[in-house]
């Protein structure tokens, strides 16, 4: 049961020695209470106050971790409800099938397939970090052989049957990847608990509803399976999407201990689009790992960058190295032109100045990770950070010529710019994808 203010304020040592960043010990007696704060950080706390204050301090979200070293995924340890009230902490771990039925040369064939699967955006790899390996055969040596090409294809395993003989046949295999067991219900609890306890590996706690998965979850620890995830078993989608989001508010903001556990989801069913379609909407509604049939990558792809711009941090853009790069072989008569340091940005240029084939210098200049008109309209791109920046990077030595290409959206700068440099000013095109054209053209008869 979670802990009022005042209860922990009782705990603490009320020194208001504010060691712990705060100004008195009820306002970080108020802050545990809130999740805002970690017990760590009142360093006078005595160790029964911190036994006592164990679950009050404990994460709303148990943050659970399968698979080793680099094939190792983390799900769970969520703190907000919206992205903007801090940020998500933990990625959807996508994972892709490997059936246990499919003959031995196709399995082959479809691990090796998913092990391929990464993808990189804005600087930013996006693996599909796990193989579900499904029990369809029944056959419990031929889900623990899949199982040993899922490891082989080194990353993340999640073992999905109810059997505890092909759990156990397959843990004989992969038991030292740590994979994720999945799953438990309330008919087979007692065997898979005692399973995965043996094997220490975290377990996923199958129910139709969120008080089913309730009463489940305290069975499972009560067995001593302190490592969980979540799983709701119904054909219903409302009902689905209804329930991930009743057990998230009942974790962060009731404190509901038996809830407090990712979840893992399937979207298995249909073509690659109505998977990625379903997955999506449950990525957006609080399911930690998502289990896709599809291994197409042109599916895959945008699944994951649904992932990437869920979970990033909103207070803190994805941003590039502020530097000059050089896009193909470039020289001291190749045209030199500057962007910003927002990712998206910086890449989408990257990209078009590379379908041009003209090889180019970029000068990605620092805006805090801002675009280009965000950044001039508050004062985060001028002559004088442009100038710097050129200075900085030392453009004058790596070409010949004193010219300046810049976005067609700051025009406007071009004249301050000039007088700042001394450099020829030339106004690019306002659209990235015109640069090849720009490049071709416009710059050609410049030289």
């Amino acid at each position: 049961m979670a802990l009022s203010g005042l209860e922990i304020f009782k705990l603490l040592p009320k020194t208001n020695c504010k060691k712990c960043g705060q100004p008195t010990c009820l306002a970080f007696a108020m802050a545990l209470a809130q999740k805002k704060v970690s017990l760590e950080q009142c360093p006078d706390a005595s160790p029964q106050a911190r036994e006592a204050l164990a679950a009050a301090a404990a994460p709303p979200m148990r943050l659970v971790s399968f698979g080793l070293g680099d094939a190792a995924a983390k799900t769970g340890q969520e703190t907000v409800l919206f992205r903007h009230d801090e940020k998500f902490h933990s990625p959807t771990v996508v994972a892709a099938t490997l059936p246990d039925d499919l003959p031995a040369a196709a399995a082959a064939a479809r691990a090796k397939a998913i092990q391929a699967l990464a993808f990189e955006r804005v600087g930013q790899k996006m693996p599909v970090q796990a193989v579900a390996v499904l029990n369809r055969s029944g056959d419990a040596g031929r889900f623990a052989a899949t199982a040993q090409l899922a490891k082989d294809t080194c990353k993340a395993v999640i073992l999905v049957t109810q059997s505890p003989d092909a759990a156990k046949a397959a843990l004989a295999h992969v038991k030292d990847a740590k994979p994720l067991l999945c799953g438990a219900t309330d008919a087979n609890a007692a065997a898979m608990a005692a399973i995965a306890k043996d094997a220490k590996c975290p377990l996923v706690a199958i129910a139709p509803d969120a008080e089913a998965l309730a009463a489940l979850t305290e069975k499972l620890k009560a067995a001593g399976c302190e490592d969980l995830v979540l799983c709701l078993e119904t054909l219903d989608r409302w009902a689905e999407m209804r329930g991930l989001t009743l057990m998230r508010q009942l974790a962060l903001k009731k404190n509901f201990r038996p809830l407090g556990y990712p979840v893992i989801a399937f979207a298995a069913d249909g073509t690659p689009e109505a998977q990625v379609a379903r997955a999506s909407a449950l990525i957006a509604k609080y399911a930690g790992i998502v289990v896709v049939d599809t291994i197409e990558p042109w599916a895959l792809l945008p699944l994951l960058t649904v992932r990437q711009n869920i979970y990033t941090d909103p207070q803190k853009p994805v941003q590039v190295e502020p530097k000059l790069y050089a896009v193909g072989e470039a020289g001291a008569d190749s045209p030199l032109m500057f962007t910003t340091n927002f990712s998206l940005t910086y890449y989408t240029v990257e990209g078009d100045v590379e379908a041009s084939r003209v090889p180019s210098w970029i000068l990605c200049v620092d805006t805090e990770g801002t675009s280009v008109l965000t950044a001039y309209s508050g004062d985060k791109l001028n002559e004088k950070i442009v100038a710097k920046a050129m200075k900085t990077a030392n453009v004058e030595t790596v070409v010949k010529h004193r010219k300046l290409i810049i976005p067609g959206y700051v025009a406007v700068m071009s004249g301050k710019l000039e007088e700042e440099t001394g450099w020829e000013i030339l106004v690019g095109p306002r659209e990235s994808s015109i640069i090849p054209r720009y490049l071709k053209e416009v710059w050609a008869g410049q030289k």
